[in-house]
């Protein structure tokens, strides 16, 4: 029977060293802490190889997120255009501000949730809005505004700043 290293190892460093875009040292570090998260959880390692390889991704790819979640509290990274050489765009920063619009978005009530998807990210008209959702025009436009400001306020709770 081969060994967790000998048959995920490869794969593992190739990914985590893709994971820390070249980093070796810190890749070398997250293929160290997702193998022996593996070995803490043997119940996973009862699993079929592409399942077991399945988690090992998943695992290195949550420490880099958490490693760069923690180094970024630490420390304030100026995201001004010009600041930083040699980044290329990879939709990183639309992926994140997605999510944290969402996450804001799932703060507010049912009903301006809804007012707001249907108008801003479906692109429904009020009226078209109004008749999908069952409500007079007046209220959408009323669900519209004063979900607007509950979004802005639980994106500035969330650090967000227009």
């Amino acid at each position: 029977m081969r060994s967790l290293y000998d048959e995920h190892g490869a794969a593992l460093w190739s990914y985590c060293l893709h994971l820390t875009r070249g980093a070796s040292q810190h890749a070398e570090d997250v293929a160290q802490e997702t193998l022996l998260r593996a070995w803490k959880n043997p119940k996973v390692l009862d699993r079929s190889p592409d399942l077991v390889r399945a988690w090992l991704f998943r695992v290195a790819h949550n420490i880099v997120v958490d490693d760069w979640r923690r180094a970024s509290t630490r420390s304030e990274i100026s995201t001004e255009p010009g600041t930083i050489d040699g980044v290329t765009e990879d939709g990183t920063d639309e992926l994140l501000q997605s999510w944290l619009v969402a996450d804001a978005l799932r703060s507010l009530s049912p009903d301006h949730q809804q007012a707001l998807v249907e108008c801003y990210y479906r692109g429904h008209t009020v009226a078209s809005a109004a008749r999908r959702l069952g409500i007079p025009e007046g209220t959408v436009k009323s669900r519209l505004h004063y979900g607007i400001r509950a979004l802005r306020l639980a994106l500035e709770e969330r650090g967000v700043t227009a």
